[in-house]
């Protein structure tokens, strides 16, 4: 582990320095912090962390490496099964592993905030945007909500305030999250890749307002990335946890795809592929309320979209956060009907509703959602989850299954060993390569990738997409890919469609 001070912002001199923050007592001290499960995988090797007032401090390193794990220590709360073998976390002077948990839960509720890396699994999906933030806000008139949401990057006049999380897309809910997070007030702020799923310019955005947050309303900020850009943005100081243990996705022996040249995609035959034509959904009006004298107008997610993806091609989906990228995958998917349009797979109808489908059906066609946590059941361990696919759809012998299981786990750069770990005990880009290696186990014809590397590092990014790009080319899989990260698009899609506001944009 290794840790050094960019010099900038309110608090320059480093953890120990003299500028604004320097002469103020620490609000975190962490130091030589080991975690790990009795018995089981080392979680956290022997990280120190120094968080003040006015400073950003960023966790850098690879999958794995621990960088949830020492956000979470933080707030006193490890990964179920897991213990601090050696060192030890101080709060605002207390040790957070020896309060007493009605003083922990009042620390948690008043003075730490926390934005996981799947924000939107913590947004009740029955409760409204408006009330999400105000349930937690100092002041919870409608104008100071209001505030919280522009001051997050949230549009005001498209009816978002009434809308529920998932009428959202992913990184609406993520800065949903982060405004419920501000509402508190807190003195520390704890974000797990905070910018994950959203485009360089929204990125940028919310780099500019965390400066603010921690200039202006003095609080310690520290937060866990992949993205370079982003550190040379906001940090003020970087703690990097040190290399991966983890194996890399294995060698592509029999195709190497380099990034900068993608194997060349078989013409696709006539016809072929999965193709979507017209599609249109409509989030429904809120009804009014004593609160709101007329009804939010209708919206549409996706206006006439058209959209196709042939074997052993790779189709882009780009556009801003809440475009409609992810509503589009969900259609695809089955997961989101549609109000208008029709769905083909290999020119034949397919039903927008997934219950309506066949086995085979929903057996070619499967969803690498942005959240693993929504393709991971966390009762059963990573292993029982691949095998379900495997035995559901007669893909292996029975006798054959650990062995398949422990080939999927290499495939997207786990070892074999952690099939028998629950989803809790991975981090979010290991999740994120269960969840890919879940989907490929059912040997899909077209595989929907929603922002799949953006809880990745650069390295293991790349490895994943080179697992694709081969299963591309050796098994004509049809890959849409929504994302963006450009020089991703750009080495490996064949074709791009991009969205605004739900609509196709000729950009």
């Amino acid at each position: 582990m290794t840790t050094h001070s960019r010099g900038k912002g309110p608090g320059s001199g480093g953890p120990g320095g003299s500028g604004a923050g320097g002469g103020e007592a620490p609000l975190v001290t962490v130091a030589g912090l080991e975690v790990g499960i009795p018995g089981g995988p080392l979680l956290l090797a022997s990280a120190g962390l120094t968080l003040r007032r006015g400073r950003i401090t960023v966790l850098t390193g690879p999958s794995g490496s621990g960088k949830t794990t020492l956000l979470r220590a933080v707030l006193g709360d490890l990964p179920s099964g897991a213990r601090v073998a050696r060192g030890g976390v101080r709060v605002l002077g207390e040790d957070v592993f020896a309060l007493p948990p009605a003083r922990l839960r009042e620390l948690r509720r008043h003075r730490l905030a926390f934005v996981g890396q799947d924000p939107g699994s913590g947004l009740n999906p029955r409760m409204r945007v408006r009330d999400l933030v105000a349930e937690l806000a100092t002041g919870a008139r409608p104008a100071d909500v209001r505030e919280l949401l522009a001051e997050c990057r949230l549009p005001l006049d498209d009816g978002l305030p009434d809308r529920r999380p998932t009428a959202l897309s992913g990184g609406q809910q993520r800065r949903v999250a982060l405004a419920r997070a501000l509402a508190r007030t807190p003195d520390v702020l704890l974000l797990d890749e905070p910018t994950a799923g959203l485009d360089p310019a929204l990125r940028d955005e919310i780099a500019d307002l965390l400066r603010h947050v921690a200039a202006h309303r003095r609080i310690a900020v520290a937060l866990a990335c992949h993205d370079p850009e982003l550190v040379a943005r906001c940090a003020d100081d970087v703690v990097d946890l040190g290399t991966d243990t983890l194996t890399a996705p294995r060698a592509l022996a029999r195709t190497p795809v380099p990034p900068s040249a993608p194997a060349p995609a078989p013409a696709p035959a006539p016809g072929r592929g999965l193709a979507a034509r017209g599609v249109r959904v409509t989030f429904a009006a809120s009804a009014p309320t004593p609160a709101r004298d007329s009804a939010t107008p209708h919206r549409h997610a996706l206006d006439s979209v058209d959209f196709a993806v042939a074997p052993g091609t790779v189709a882009a989906i780009v556009g801003p956060s809440g475009s409609g990228k992810t509503t589009l995958l969900r259609v695809l998917a089955g997961l989101r009907p549609a109000d208008a349009g029709e769905l083909t797979l290999d020119g034949a109808p397919l039903s927008t509703g997934v219950r309506a489908r066949g086995r085979d059906q929903r057996r070619r066609i499967q969803l690498v959602p942005q959240n693993p946590l929504g393709a991971l059941n966390p009762a059963r361990t990573i292993g029982a989850s691949l095998a379900r696919p495997l035995r559901l759809h007669g893909i292996v012998p029975r006798k054959e299954t650990t062995e398949r299981v422990a080939e999927l786990l290499r495939d997207v750069g786990l070892p074999p060993e952690y099939a028998r770990r629950h989803p809790h005990e991975l981090s979010g880009g290991q999740r994120q390569r269960a969840s890919i290696a879940r989907a490929l186990a059912a040997r899909p014809d077209v595989l929907l990738c929603d922002e799949v590397t953006s809880a990745l590092d650069p390295a293991t990014a790349v490895a994943v997409m080179d697992l694709l790009a081969r299963l591309r080319a050796e098994r004509g899989l049809a890959l849409a890919l929504v994302s963006h990260e450009p020089h991703l698009v750009a080495a490996y899609a064949d074709t791009v469609l991009s969205l605004k506001d739900g609509r196709v944009s000729p950009d």
